[in-house]
This record gives C-alpha cells, structure tokens and sequence, in this order.
C-alpha cells in the first residue's frame, strides 16, 4: 500500500521507481512541482534541453508508479524530455553536478548508464520500432509475467518515417506494444504538416473521445471486454465515430486502438488511463497532449527559444545569450542563413529544404522573407534528401540544411535520389565535427568518410566563415553536380566576416598554401586550420620550420598540391575534424600510395570509437586534435637528434 509522507520535498525521498511507486496517488502532484523546481535551478546553471522535459514531468511520474520498471521497458525517443526520468532513477546528484559533462552522465538516454535507459536516444522516430522488437523478444522468451512495453514518443518524432514503419509492422504483428503519443504541438520549432493538423483535430474531437472511452470503462467494469471480442469492440468504435466525426482515425485504421486525447500535465489522469489499458492484449496508442516548458511561464510562452536555452536568470527568465555584448562574431549557421537568403535574393531557382531544424540551421533567416521557397519537411531527413532530388531534377537549386549526424539516415537518398543523377542539390552539413555536451548522438563525426565515397560528389570544409560564403556561390552556380558543404557549430573567429560587394566563387578541388616549411608538411581540412596554425606558430618558437596547407576540399582532391608536396619528400601530418578512418587523411594516404610516393603520414582525426560528451575543448585534447596534440603529432614526424 502507498504511505503517506509528510515531507515537503518529496524528490529527495525518491532514489529509484520502487520509492515512487511507495506513494499515494495524491502526493504524485507534488512530486511533480518538485522535478520541476529541481529542473529549473539546475538547467539554470549546468545547461542543457529544457523546454521538452519540463512538459513531460507527469508522464514521467506516472510511467513508473504504474509499470514495473525496469523489468517493463520503457523506451524513449530522442531522450529531450528524459531528464526528469534521470531524477527518478537513482541519477538526482549526478544530474546536478555532471550532466552532459565529461566523466558526467549524458544528456540522453543511455543503457551503459542505467538499467532503466532501456535503448538509446538521441535522433528521433526510433522508439515504436526498438520498442516492438523488445515486446517480440519477450513473447519469444515466454517472459512470466507478462512484461509490458511502452514506447514513449513526442517532439514531433511520431512525424518521421521510421515511425510509421514500425506503426505499420506493430499494427500487422501480433503484440502487446503500448505507444504514449506525447503532443505537445512542438519538435525543436512549431510541428509542420498534415500529421500535425490531423493531431489537433483529434485533440478538439472530445465530444466522440470522452463518450467513446466512458464506453470502454463501463464495458470493462461489466467484464464485457476482452481479447475474444476485440474486432467486435473496434467495429463498434468505429461505427460511434462514423455518427459522431466526419474522418477516421489513423491509428485505429492500422487496428492499433486509440484513448484519447487526454491531458497530459494531468498526473492523476494518466495514472488512471494507464492502469485502465495497461493489461489490454494487442498495440494500443495513448494520446495525451501537454504543454511545452509547462511550470516555467518564459518557456512556455516561446517554447522554441526555451529548447536549449543555455544559462539563464531564474527570476527574470533572462537567457546569458540575450545579455551577451555583441563581439562581432557570427555563427557559422547564421553566415549560412544570410548567405542564403542574398543567394536566393538574387536566383530565383533557390530554394531551401530542412528537416524540423529550420531556426537550428538559420535556414529561418529565409524563411521569415521567403516562405514560399522554404520547406520544412518535418523529421524526415530521407525524405528531405529526395524532395529535394526532384526539385532539382525539374530546374531548381535545392540547399538541403541538415546536421551532420542526422544526415546519416539519408545516405541512400544522396546515393540513390542525387548523386546517382548527378543533380545540383547542395548539402549544408551544420554541427560537422565534434559537438561537445550532446555527445555520442549529435557529434558530426562520419560525413567525410561516408560522402566521399559517393561518385560525383564535391565535399568542401571551409576553413573560416569568409569560404563558407564563397562555397555557398560556387554550389549555386549549379554547375558542379551534388555538393556537400561542412561547417562546425557555434561562432567563428572573425569580426564582421559577411562579405560586402561581390562574392569570389572558389575553384572545385584546389587547395591554398598557408605558410612555407623545410621539416614537415600539415595538411588540414576546415576550421581545425586555426588549431594546426598554433601548433605551427609553437614550433617556429622553438627553431622548427613546418609548411602548412589548406585542402579545402576532401573530394576531389588538389592533386597538383599533393605532387609538389610528395615531391618534397618530407613527412605529412594530416589533420581533420572527423573520424580518422576513411576521412581526408585516408584520401590523402590512399593518393600517395596510388602514385608511388613513400613519405610518411600520419593522420590526426576522431577515432574508432563514439566520442563521450564534454566542452568542445575537452574532446578536441581527448581526441588529440587541439593545438597541443597536433604539436605532438608534428614532433613524433620529425628526425630525433
């Protein structure tokens, strides 16, 4: 039986799922107002996402008062909302002190962290289908009792296509597979796209949602419904719909039975409603509808700003990058954004297409003055790869803005729907290289490696925020075929750098000389030149003399560069902000040895492994590809005396 407590933080009493299920009913309210209170002074401080979890809190309460977790699974997706599941799994210090820091706990759900992290998240849309294959084993293994899975899906992700894969096997598979559809009208900008109007529609359908589900509870009370009588029950619910909607739904079309939509900031609610289908046989969908930022007005007012918010006043709900004094600096995506725009102000054959990510990519900045030629395609990167495909091959001049670790799950679309037709879509690769505190899930670490192997495409790394620029007008020109563009997150190093006047295209495939050298040769792809450039300037200091090299691009190659410096027959240290394997240096590598060079390479990049989370800084010494390790790297190249 749950006791009562008379403790006024009851959070502090919770260290695992078996505490909360120990409380009454009544004191879970409460429990809620304390996650949120504990979310808000620490988010404040230690940054991360913000605006998700806070309108998950009850859900996150209910799940594991109602299911025996982790023996049932819960599986969530993306993992923006998890924190507050963080605080109930035995993580409260931990979260407070280490999250999303080095040798800290990730931002997301991670099974090496927790038994109660049952899959990982960090890209959307994969929850209903891990989910299945979990509720699959189970039934397998022949798991006594039975276990219950629950998928937990929001943030929009229930909109890409992977989802609708797995609604479409769960609906056909025999299974006891239970969806919670957490709708909060939002992903990281406001919802786009049908599926989202249908949504709100169900969401002001009460009148046949509530007299359905008092139906469904009196049918029950009078032990009317069972599995024996399931079809006769759905085609009952869809004859009451057929009297009282004017449209179908979705879910129950694909036979997967439908509650709701009911409150979802309503603990009580949910506590109940899960109980009532928690024992159901076959997939069941539950739709609740929550608030984004709920308990903390800033976030609820502008829930896309309160995403990820970074530091910020509690009492005033000022966010540190609102009182931060211009310094002249830009993000690499916002030289994107506006470089964009004067691209499409003059060519009206430019379009732009992202995938959810419109103000994360400033691919926004076009959109506020040309929405019409701005598409947001919703989580559907694969699609939006495709889309784009076909805009192309009828005469426009697509730039697809994605991040780099999401572009992954198009890789077929760029082989198959563009490269394969050599059409002029140009890629901008936001967040390419290390990302820091989002971790293993978001570090832009596999785009060279994976697209320079596409035949055809041109990848450029521009080395500052003037070459993005220019890149971006050779790509418009459409004359190159697919185009791939990489840039890193957050602010370069220049001041002012939009260029004024007219903007120089750059040559496909040449690199630049950056400085004359008698003892070795670094060759670097992108921003990592500044790093190389500090190691080198370190070891002028002490008396060594290192040439230095921008490649610019990965592919093709400047092989007129890399024959004067094989000529030379010094050393070559290569150096990239992706994974050493298969990258730029491999390029490099795979060159000389083509061509009967024998100098000695070594390659500096990410290794063969997922790289934790941390400062950006942080990972770049871990990885060794800071000024300090490429200093060493140029050392261990050079003759010992």
């Amino acid at each position: 039986m749950p006791v009562a407590s008379t403790n006024p933080d009851i959070l502090s009493t919770i260290s695992s799922p078996e505490d909360v299920r120990r409380l009454s009913v009544q004191q879970l309210p409460q429990l809620c107002a304390d996650i949120r209170r504990f979310l808000i002074d620490s988010l404040s401080k230690n940054p991360g996402h913000f605006a998700s979890g806070m309108g998950a809190v009850e859900l996150t309460v209910a799940l594991p008062y109602v299911f025996n977790t982790p023996s049932d699974r819960i599986v969530w997706d993306v993992g923006h909302p998890a924190y507050p599941h963080k605080l109930l799994t035995g993580r409260q210090e931990a979260f407070a002190t280490g999250n999303r820091k080095m040798n800290g706990i990730s931002g997301f759900p991670n099974p090496a962290e927790s038994d109660y992290d049952t899959f990982s998240a960090g890209h959307a849309s994969n929850s209903i289908s891990a989910a299945l294959g979990m509720a699959m084993a189970s039934k397998l293994q022949g798991d006594t009792p039975r276990r219950n899975v629950v998928a937990v899906i929001g943030d929009a992700s229930i909109s890409g296509g992977l989802a609708f894969e797995g609604l479409n096997n769960a609906a056909n598979t025999p299974n006891n597979l239970l969806i919670i559809l957490n709708d909060n009208d939002m992903s990281i900008d406001p919802n786009v796209g049908s599926l989202n109007s249908y949504l709100a529609q169900l969401t002001t359908s009460q009148r046949y949602n509530n007299f359905r589900y008092g139906a469904y509870r009196a049918l029950r009370k009078m032990h009317l419904v069972d599995d024996r009588r399931k079809g006769a029950i759905m085609r009952f619910n869809n004859s009451v719909k057929s009297l009282l909607m004017r449209s179908h739904n979705i879910f129950e079309g694909l036979n997967i039975r439908y509650f709701g939509p009911f409150d979802g900031n309503d603990v009580n609610t949910i506590v109940k409603v899960l109980n009532d289908i928690k024992d159901m046989e076959g997939p069941r969908i539950l739709h609740l509808h929550s608030t984004k930022g709920k308990g903390y007005a800033p976030a609820e007012l502008n829930p896309a700003a309160w995403h990820a918010p970074g530091r910020f006043d509690v009492a005033t709900g000022v966010r540190d990058e609102e009182k931060a004094a211009p310094d002249g600096r830009m993000k690499y995506q916002d030289v994107f954004g506006n470089t964009l725009l004067r691209l499409a102000q003059n060519d009206d054959k430019i379009v732009a297409v992202t995938a959810a990510m419109a103000s994360g990519t400033s691919v926004s900045v076009m959109q506020q003055e040309m929405p019409e030629r701005v598409f947001d395609v919703g989580i559907s990167e694969g699609h939006a790869v495709t889309f784009a495909g076909g805009m192309a091959k009828d005469g426009m001049k697509p730039f697809v803005a994605i991040y780099s670790s999401f572009l992954q799950r198009a890789y077929d679309h760029i082989i198959h729907d563009v490269a394969l037709m050599k059409l002029p879509v140009t890629f901008c690769i936001d967040r390419a290289g290390l990302v820091g505190e989002d971790g293993p899930t978001h570090h832009g670490a596999f785009d060279i490696a994976y697209l320079r192997t596409v035949p055809g495409m041109t990848l450029g790394a521009p080395r500052n925020e003037i070459m993005l620029q220019r890149m971006m007008y050779t790509a418009a020109g459409g004359n190159c075929g697919p185009m791939a563009i990489r840039y890193p997150r957050g602010k370069g190093r220049m001041q002012n750098p939009m260029i004024e006047g007219e903007v120089p295209a750059v040559e496909i495939g040449r690199g630049e000389k950056l400085r004359d050298g008698r003892e070795a040769v670094a060759l670097t792809l992108g921003p990592i030149a500044d790093e190389a450039a500090i190691a080198i300037d370190s070891l002028e200091k002490e008396g060594h003399s290192i040439a230095h090299y921008d490649m610019v691009f990965a592919k093709p190659l400047d092989e007129n560069l890399l024959a004067a410096v094989a000529a030379t027959g010094l050393p070559i240290l290569t150096v990239e902000d992706g994974i050493a394997n298969g990258g730029m240096g491999s390029a490099v590598t795979e060159w000389l040895q083509d061509h009967g060079y024998t100098n000695k390479v070594k390659r500096l990049g990410l290794p063969d492994a997922f790289v934790t989370q941390g400062t950006p800084a942080q990972l770049a010494a871990l990885c060794g590809i800071d000024a300090e390790g490429i200093k060493q790297a140029i050392k261990e190249l050079l003759p010992q005396s």
